[in-house]
């Protein structure tokens, strides 16, 4: 375990190689055998209606705009039905903060699905969370309760972008600060539901501050164990206001870095994604010599982060091919990294 100034030290070194090295043993030490995962599931915005205006985001519209929408039953199932039929194990619902929904619109739909699908259903981040609790007048443990009871499998890590409220407040100022997301995840820990955790990175923030949300990350894991997997990736620009204030995306070499050092700090937490959807397949591939041990999902549909200029799209062949040259084992996983697949 390293300490924050020697994860400091790694973010200012130019051993780009060593770095990875280092991530690379860890990696193998967690996952020997040389097996690296992937997931068949789908994204499914339900809303794009928000109140938030986080100013990375292209895909929010406010709320009565006229290309919002709120998605009906029927919608869903439908786009339940097509992950189904190419042998997906799970959805990841999330939306817009929308007032509009209380918590029996969640309880509703996740009800409806179970009754008609097996499906993991991985959904709703952080922020949306504490809205619905909010707007339903009833506390965070209460909310997650309920919509466990409803059909919840698992929360994602989204809406942790930077856990900082400096950072938070200049570029989401309305939406959860720090506190409010690490309550979601220990809460929803404590009720024995697994989640995962994100980082978004490139959008001004300092070499400080992105060791401190790996540090607030490391913390909640030392005291409940309940994420299953990390995943970092980088700040889109295209089409959002911040874009004009952040003129350079982090570039490759910085997306293997981090990746790498997230993998050495958080060597509590089993699995650490590389991600394909900001950086393409190529960098996604080298991800998996820098601490990377899954490759994420095939994506069926992917509204947020293509709104703000990410446009790159793989299939489970693509997947499997990618992991292949890079000298692992694909092995198909579930939501909860279970590798029960035959491949």
């Amino acid at each position: 375990m390293i300490t924050q100034d020697q994860a400091l030290d790694m973010f200012r070194s130019h051993d780009l190689v060593g770095i990875g090295m280092e991530a690379d043993a860890i990696r193998q030490r967690l996952h020997p055998g040389n097996v690296a995962t992937y997931i068949i599931d789908r994204n499914i915005n339900y809303t794009n209606f928000c109140t938030e205006y986080c100013s990375f985001c292209a895909f929010y519209r406010p709320m009565g705009h006229k290309e919002g929408y709120t998605h009906g039953h029927e919608v869903i199932f439908q786009k339940i039905q097509e992950t189904v039929d190419i042998g997906g194990t799970g959805v990841l619902m999330q939306g817009g903060l929308n007032p509009d929904l209380k918590i029996e619109w969640y309880e509703d739909l996740f009800r409806a699905i179970k009754q008609r699908f097996s499906i993991h259903l991985h959904c709703l981040s952080a922020p949306e969370i504490t809205c619905i609790a909010e707007c339903s007048g009833i506390t965070v443990r209460e909310t997650i309760q309920r919509l466990m009871d409803a059909g919840l499998d698992s929360i994602p890590g989204g809406g942790a972008e930077i856990l900082d409220d400096a950072v938070r407040h200049r570029i989401s100022r309305l939406k959860c600060n720090t506190s409010e997301w690490i309550d979601v995840h220990r809460t929803a820990h404590a009720l024995g539901m697994r989640t995962t955790a994100t980082m978004m990175f490139g959008c001004g923030e300092t070499l400080e501050q992105r060791v401190k949300h790996l540090e607030v990350i490391r913390q909640i894991q030392e005291d409940t164990g309940g994420f299953t997997a990390f995943i970092p990736w980088t700040f889109q620009r295209e089409n959002t206001s911040l874009g004009r204030f952040v003129k350079e995306e982090a570039t490759s070499v910085e997306f293997l870095k981090t990746l790498a050092i997230s993998r050495v700090y958080l060597d509590n937490i089993l699995n650490v994604q590389t991600s394909w959807v900001t950086q393409g397949l190529k960098v996604c591939q080298l991800g998996l010599r820098f601490g990377g041990n899954d490759v994420g999902s095939v994506m069926m549909e992917e509204n947020v982060v293509s709104s703000a200029g990410a446009h790159h799209e793989a299939t489970e062949e693509d997947l499997r091919r990618i992991i292949r040259d890079a000298g692992f084992v694909p092995k198909q996983r579930d939501t909860l990294y279970k590798t029960y697949f035959l491949n």
